[in-house]
């Protein structure tokens, strides 16, 4: 059986096979197994220092002190902290939060459910780019604004915000800057303290780690208030409470720590790699860029594909794992709420695929994917006429 081609890198990462190494080390017993808060004897001590380690790692490539790096489960649990912690824990300053139509669901829906606890949300539309400009968001603020989330990379589009000066515009508006790094790390330059960021969210499976571990980085001068929303222990400075899974922990902080090694030279070969799918779809006709590559990160490219349904050509690309933003349903098939948030017109946000490309990608699978998209689009569309 032949393997498929993984174009779907944004969704998840492969672990690296150095960072499952160095997982596997801190597992059995053999190994540093132990519980990092069991303080009372050295196996407890030694699970600590990994823990410790891996938030070095992860604090370093982001310019942090790693006191403000808060464990997670992942960045869905770092955006809820993040937006819902703070909210709660500020709501006598203001009650006013701004964030953009496009961010991922883990800001949206917690956006929404602030909603519905009495908290106020401006939501900004992003240009056809993909992206908030500073004057939007400077119109946006109130006196009342508590906090700006917006996301560094969208997942869907790849497209790259101006962090820098946003979180000026937030600043003097009075309110604190969330990013939502998680599609960021390794494909960007993340410095908190030239960017300006109070908080970022951060995942481990979006950059060679494994699932089920993140972070929140909280600035801590000035120190930023949270409400914690897991308790039980006081981990985490208070501010998220349970057992630390230290081999999920250091398999992060190696991700990290390869990621700022490596991570330019790997966005130069994935650029490569994308243009070389670019090239060999040249010609088909009807294909349109819903990413701007001029203002994305190379490793997500976004594309329609005129005549053709996006889910009967992902059927047809059995081979080439891939992904559309739809959200299908028995009653009907809605587009990416993504693409209508760029105002993506209905049939050709319908007819759209995210290719993403990753470390381990190769010249010979975007061969692969080039010929399957060439014979699959050719069928449909003689389909359709």
């Amino acid at each position: 059986m032949t393997t498929p081609v993984y174009l779907d890198y944004a969704a998840t990462t492969p672990v690296d096979p150095r960072v499952a190494e160095a997982m596997a080390r801190h597992l059995t017993l053999d190994g540093i197994f132990a519980n990092p808060a069991s303080r009372s004897h050295m196996l407890g001590w030694q699970a600590e220092q990994a823990v410790e380690s891996a938030r070095r790692q992860v604090a370093d490539p982001i310019g942090a002190d790693p006191r403000e790096i808060v464990w997670t489960s992942g960045a869905t649990e770092a955006d809820n902290l993040a937006l819902t912690g703070l909210l709660r824990a500020n709501r006598a300053r203001g009650r006013h939060l701004v964030t953009s139509l496009i961010e991922h669901k883990a800001v949206v829906d917690t956006a929404k459910a602030l909603e519905t606890e009495g908290f106020e949300v401006t939501w900004l539309a992003p240009g056809r780019d993909g992206r908030v400009t500073p004057d939007q968001l400077r119109e946006a603020l109130r006196p009342d604004t508590v906090l700006v989330s917006l996301m560094a990379v969208n997942n869907e589009l790849g497209s790259i915000h101006d962090l820098a000066s946003l979180a000026e515009v937030a600043h003097a508006g009075g309110a604190l800057f969330h990013v939502d790094a998680a599609q960021a790390v390794g494909r960007l330059p993340l410095d908190v303290e030239r960017l300006g960021i109070d908080l970022m969210s951060l995942s481990g499976h979006k950059a060679y780690g494994p699932k089920g571990v993140g972070a929140l980085y909280v600035r801590r001068h000035p120190d930023i208030r949270l409400e914690a929303l897991i308790h039980g222990g006081g981990h985490e400075r208070g501010m998220r409470s349970g057992t630390l899974p230290t081999h999920q922990i250091v398999g992060m902080g190696e991700a990290f720590a390869l990621a700022a090694a490596e991570g330019e030279a790997d966005q130069t070969r994935i650029a490569a790699l994308r243009d070389r799918l670019l090239a060999g779809l040249d010609g088909l006709g009807g294909i349109h860029r819903n990413t701007d590559t001029a203002v994305s990160v190379p490793n997500i490219l976004n594309l329609a594909f005129e005549g053709v349904d996006g889910e009967s050509l992902l059927m047809a690309l059995r081979d080439i794992a891939l992904s559309t933003g739809s959200a299908c349903n028995s009653a009907s098939v809605e587009p990416s709420y993504v693409l209508k948030g760029i105002g993506l017109p209905r049939t050709l946000a319908l007819a759209s695929l995210r290719f993403s490309f990753g470390r381990f990608t190769t010249e010979a699978d975007i061969d692969r994917a080039i010929t399957a998209l060439r014979h699959a689009l050719d069928g449909l569309r003689r389909q359709a006429i």
